[in-house]
């Protein structure tokens, strides 16, 4: 299936109905009264003989106002062909026709300066009542059939014939040696594609390439490097506070990142970027995402191979990831299972991750859906953003929603790649109960710690506690501690986008309604209130 780009359209009906009897037959013919049947009373009349200054063949000859009603008819069916070839091209170019996905889409409510928001809510156009009716009712539909860890295997063996079943004992970090073939003198960072296509990851590998051969060690005449997946992952969600933690997590002496906060590499850099024509192109194979965990890696064969001090430093030299996509996004089976009579993803990308790393720790952090969607739409739109515009494209993605629940089941739309592409604006990534339990699926509830934005803003030094003792670090220097949370707040909302203000009451409403049973569920699962949100 090829990728196709959502864009923004509306309905647009024009009467082309058209009545041939009211149209001119020719300039004479119009200027005159005419008969449009036979006259049987002038058969004997000879030819060319005028009657009032009329053509006699116009009189007693159909010819005239035939070729006129032909022509009016093949007129006719051009247009109606021209209207529904367009309507099809639209909606070829939003991916609809290639995909299967079988409901209708229904009006979208246009915004114009005579339509104010209250106004398309109270024209009946979203009737939100039964909407949430038809979320609560699809709830036994969320769950998830694991598949099995060899189904899983058979997708990329090769990948997993590259990180082994067990790691190295005694190291906090999941690492294992990895015997090296060919010269030690070649570049092992030559093709890496992160680092050419991050500046900063370059420099780390031109720095770890000096050093190379020197954390090389030889076990039984063999020789071998150290290989370290990352400790924890931040997976979600985007506009929480994940570049923010991510960056503060950075400053403690345990932590070795990579330098690349959000490879995506789960998600999407392993299938590759898409090429409309040719499908997946340039994957990044796995030595590639192993590379941004080699800074870890070397310091931690520096302390094995040092004092005993060094050794227990380096057991708790850790390092992690935050790619916030790695919770929600699995669109990829979608374009690589696009024939199949699927209407779910086969595999999710915590399939792959619990096949290789059972014991990864996870941490997710979240934000009133309602006010993460409208910081996403600020983030993520350049141009001609308003309150106003806002309001149209929310109302436009819960109609699709909506129109897309009366055929299908909840997690069906939720994982809907067309759908996904059709909406204007992240509607979906606001539905955080269907992912984290499909996360809770396949991971121990204690290895996952779901966080609150709201609580992480109002007390970082609490919150950062939570993190550093579900990761097992610390205690902190009091220095570390104070730099931890003096330090300013990374990735805050644009000025020019603060000026715009806040959403519309209308808006803040429809979206407080749709994500109610969303955030019930979430609560439930997780046993805390405080993931209901309650709005005032």
């Amino acid at each position: 299936m090829s990728l196709k780009h959502s864009k923004h359209w509306s309905h647009t009906h024009t009467d082309y109905s058209y009545r041939p009897h009211n149209l001119p037959l020719t300039d004479n013919c119009g200027k005159r009264s005419i008969r449009t049947f036979v006259d049987f009373r002038h058969t004997n009349m000879p030819e060319g003989l005028d009657i009032k200054g009329f053509p006699l063949l116009c009189l007693i000859n159909l010819t005239c106002v035939s070729k006129v009603k032909v022509v009016s008819f093949l007129l006719g069916l051009v247009l109606t062909f021209l209207i529904m070839a367009s309507y099809l091209l639209m909606w070829d170019r939003k991916g609809l026709l290639l995909s299967a996905f079988p409901h209708p889409f229904r009006p979208v409510v246009i915004m114009t300066s005579a339509t104010t928001a209250e106004d398309s809510l109270d024209r009946g156009f979203i009737d939100l009542k039964t909407l949430v009716k038809m979320i609560n009712s699809n709830e036994q539909n969320t769950s998830r059939k694991v598949p099995d860890k060899k189904d899983v295997i058979n997708t990329d063996p090769r990948f997993f014939s590259v990180i082994p079943r067990h790691f190295l004992p005694h190291i906090k970090s999941p690492c294992w040696y990895e015997e090296l073939s060919g010269d030690i003198g070649t570049d092992p960072y030559k093709n890496n594609r992160f680092s050419l296509r991050s500046k900063s990851f370059k420099n780390v590998c031109d720095h770890m390439r000096a050093r190379f051969h020197q954390n090389v060690c030889d076990i039984d005449g063999k020789r071998f490097r150290l290989r370290c997946l990352p400790y924890f992952y931040i997976i979600g969600q985007p506009k929480c506070g994940t570049t923010d933690l991510f960056h503060r997590l950075l400053m403690l002496p345990e932590l070795k990142f990579n330098t690349i906060k959000e490879p995506h590499w789960w998600t999407r850099k392993r299938f590759g970027y898409i090429r409309f024509k040719k499908g997946f192109q340039e994957r990044f194979p796995i030595e590639d995402y192993l590379d941004l965990f080699d800074l870890a890696a070397i310091n931690i064969q520096v302390g094995i191979s040092g004092n005993s001090s060094g050794e227990h430093r380096a057991n708790e030299i850790i390092t992690g990831e935050a790619s916030a996509s790695t919770l929600w996004d699995n669109q990829a089976w979608s374009y690589l299972h696009g024939n199949e009579e699927q209407t779910e993803p086969p595999f999710l990308a915590q399939d792959f991750i619990h096949a290789v790393q059972p014991g990864a720790n996870i941490i997710i952090m979240l934000r009133d859906p309602v006010e993460r969607l409208y910081s996403d739409y600020l983030y993520f739109t350049l141009a001609n953003k308003s309150a106003e515009d806002f309001h149209q494209k929310v109302v436009e993605c819960v109609q699709l929603f909506q129109s897309c629940l009366s055929e299908r089941s909840l997690r069906s739309c939720v994982y809907n790649t067309s759908l996904f592409n059709a909406m204007p604006v992240r509607l979906t990534l606001g539905m955080y109960f269907v992912f984290v339990l499909d996360w809770l699926t396949i991971f121990q509830r204690e290895q996952i710690l779901v966080l609150r934005l709201e609580d992480y803003a109002a007390n970082l030094r609490k919150t950062l506690k939570t993190v550093l003792d579900f990761l097992g670090v610390g205690p902190l220097s009091e220095q570390v501690e104070t730099s931890l949370t003096k330090r300013p707040m990374s990735n805050t909302r644009r000025a020019k986008d603060r000026v715009l203000g806040p959403m519309l009451p209308a808006t803040r409403n429809l979206l407080s309604q749709f994500y109610q049973p969303f955030n019930s569920k979430l609560a439930s699962i997780l046993n805390k209130k405080a993931f209901l949100w309650s709005y005032s």
